[in-house]
């Protein structure tokens, strides 16, 4: 979930080597067929569904025992259009049940991230990564069932205006063969077909945060190091609320002597645990980071941890917020290379909200 190392991330390319040594020279080279654009492959899901969802109770087994769900689908982009947000809401046999997913577009590698989240538990799955093809999406992801490695596999098909369908299979063969574990059948729906999300179990820590907050940021460009490099930045903070509230979107826009910065996060809360988790993208990968901070307000601060490699080392990771007034607010990022013992503040935002 860093800031710092997350911007520096990039995509690998590779490139194909063409030789001239045998090719006449009246013959011109083929040009390179540039990759398509498929920035808007789902853009087909925008709006309100009704849905039918058919899932296996016991994947991968001899069971054939199925649940079934009814419910709505709410989809919209977020992030200038960069990603989509996908608020499911259902009923069942076991009762009432929420989830969302995260679709997030990778312009260097071509291809689609979804993120899926369970209100019930506020965690994140592994996130499946693949493309579209032919009018159909497969995104592909390795897991973990009762201890066995699996492959999982998202399929979007039977794309009209007002239907589509979405199946999730498992592999535990390396792909030789898949059993459907999940179908989603989804019509497209009324806005009085969408019921209000509840709002019954007080989890509304960030209530304060909803809206458009001017951003001055100080960003120290070489952490770790015993540089004291401090460069300044200035933009615009945008918070939307999910589930009620329970897990909102932060979208970070900023220039300055650092350059251009932009970064999507994403805040859920888990009512099991009573904690937030937060994750950091920004549009160079279209992905989130493999581990997400944690934490849990107390007196009107939280402190997000969690740890990660940074240049080769393991590195406890901070992200503090506090100062929260109905106006202004701040946080800052720090890492620490020694358990605990010591932090390095390596970056400082300070928001006011927008006025008007």
């Amino acid at each position: 979930m860093r800031l710092i190392t997350l911007l520096g991330s990039g995509v690998a390319v590779a490139c194909l080597a063409f030789s001239t040594m045998c090719r006449s020279e009246d013959t011109p080279a083929k040009p390179a067929m540039a990759e398509r654009d498929g920035s808007h492959d789902f853009d087909f899901a925008f709006g309100a569904w009704k849905t039918h969802i058919r899932r296996r109770v016991h994947a991968l087994s001899a069971s054939n025992e199925m649940i079934e769900l009814n419910g709505t689908v709410n989809a919209r982009k977020v992030w200038d259009g960069r990603a989509q947000l996908e608020e499911i809401e259902t009923d069942g046999p076991k009762g009432h049940w929420e989830g969302a997913t995260l679709f997030m577009y990778n312009p260097g590698a071509h291809q689609w991230s979804m993120t899926f989240i369970n209100s019930s538990i506020g965690t994140f799955t592994n996130g499946l990564i693949g493309s579209f093809k032919d009018g159909r999406a497969e995104l592909f992801a390795t897991d973990t069932l009762d201890g066995r490695a699996i492959l999982v596999r998202g399929t979007w098909s039977n794309l009209t205006p007002t239907t589509h369908r979405y199946e999730e299979a498992y592999s535990a063969d390396g792909g030789k063969t898949w059993e459907t574990e999940l179908t989603a059948d989804k019509t497209k729906a009324t806005p009085a077909d969408i019921k209000p999300v509840s709002n019954d179990d007080g989890s509304h820590d960030f209530d304060f945060d909803f809206g458009t907050w001017q951003t001055h940021s100080s960003r120290l460009m070489h952490p770790l190091s015993g540089a004291n490099d401090w460069r300044e930045m200035d933009g615009v903070t945008e918070v939307s609320k999910i589930w009620g509230g329970r897990a909102n979107l932060a979208e970070f826009k900023a220039t300055g002597s650092a350059g251009s910065v932009e970064l999507l996060a994403l805040r859920v809360y888990n009512p099991t645990a009573k904690q937030w988790s937060i994750n950091f993208a920004h549009p160079g990968n279209g992905t989130f980071g493999d581990v997400p901070g944690v934490g849990q307000f107390k007196n009107g601060r939280i402190e997000f941890y969690d740890q990660e490699p940074i240049n080769g080392k393991a590195v406890l990771v901070r992200f503090s917020l506090w100062g929260v007034t109905a106006d202004s607010a701040q946080s800052e990022q720090a890492f620490s290379s020694d358990g605990g013992k010591t932090w390095e503040v390596n970056w400082v935002n300070k928001y006011t909200r927008s006025k008007g």
